[in-house]
């Protein structure tokens, strides 16, 4: 219960830091161009410094291992996401991207780390690296409607990529642990900022919505009802009766139960998909998580 309720209070914070980036933008304190470079702050600074972070431990063969099999249940996790969200919305591309990719970094992240603490986001860094590999491949190309919207050079040069290969390099080395405390602060600082200002910008992308819309709408819930229940309902059981670590089991099912990922707004824009509704669609899987998340967790607790 004792995690289930760690869960509860980090979504009520970010919930308040959303409403705060809301009356922001709404008071205009913020405006859209400000969102959006606060968007590029996160996704081009805080998110690889977190990734970086969490790789600034001792190098070990236990590590090693843990990373490698978080990796495997994460791609099996985002595997079994991609079908289910295939099958349901097979003729609604923005809603089968919204579906089929949760928000594991501005959300699963911060959630983690208030949770089990920051040694346990390094077993998230598989799922985020491989969230984002796909919604860069697989996700533009459903978008598109074509496989030409794969770049490769997108692939090996977006930020999580690169933050990734960065945090290998200082892990395998045994650089990471051995940062000097200035470089090591500055890092961590940085890191720390990912919770509250990715908090801030969907709330931004909440106050530039129709509420009205986003809460009348029933294909919306529709929507956040297999995001938000069934794609971690069928991925806490096919978790339950693995013989790994129950921490591990926590951080994939806290990464597969995150509500729709914010850059299903970013690539609509992109190609061109109707960007209103694709913004809708994280404003209430969001909002709607901070009663699902905990749910999903202690129902875990009761199971493992």
């Amino acid at each position: 219960m004792e995690t289930t309720s760690i869960v509860f209070q980090q979504t009520l914070t970010m919930a308040i830091y959303m409403l705060v980036g809301f009356a922001l933008f709404k008071g205009g304190k913020i405006t859209k161009e400000g969102s959006k470079s606060l968007a590029n702050l996160l996704v081009w600074l805080i998110i690889p410094a977190v990734i970086i972070n969490s790789f600034c431990v001792e190098l070990s063969l236990e590590k090693l291992r843990a990373l490698g099999l978080s990796a495997l249940l994460a791609a099996v996790a985002l595997a079994v996401s991609a079908a289910i969200s295939h099958f349901a919305f097979k003729k609604s591309p923005v809603d089968n991207f919204a579906a089929a990719f949760s928000n594991c970094g501005f959300m699963g992240i911060p959630l983690v780390r208030a949770g089990f603490g920051d040694e346990a986001v390094f077993l998230l860094v598989g799922f985020v690296v491989l969230l984002n590999l796909l919604q860069w491949t697989y996700g533009a190309a459903l978008l598109k409607g074509d496989k030409g919207a794969v770049s490769l050079k997108g692939v090996l040069l977006n930020p999580i990529t690169v933050g990734t290969a960065a945090g290998v390099v200082l892990f395998v080395t045994g650089l990471g642990s051995r940062l000097p405390g200035v470089l090591g602060g500055a890092i961590g600082g940085l890191a720390a900022l990912n919770s509250p200002v990715a908090m801030l910008v969907l709330g931004i992308y909440m106050a530039q919505t129709s509420l009205k819309e986003t809460v009348m709408s029933p294909r919306l819930y529709v929507l956040s009802a297999v995001r938000l229940l069934l794609i971690p309902a069928v991925t806490l059981a096919l978790l339950t009766p693995l013989p790994v670590d129950l921490t591990m089991k926590y951080v994939i099912l806290l990464g597969a139960s995150a509500p729709v990922g914010a850059n299903v707004a970013v690539y609509a824009q992109l190609y061109g998909k109707d960007y209103s509704y694709a913004c809708r669609t994280v404003v209430l899987s969001t909002v709607l998580s901070i009663l699902t998340l905990p749910v999903l967790v202690a129902a875990a607790g009761i199971l493992w």
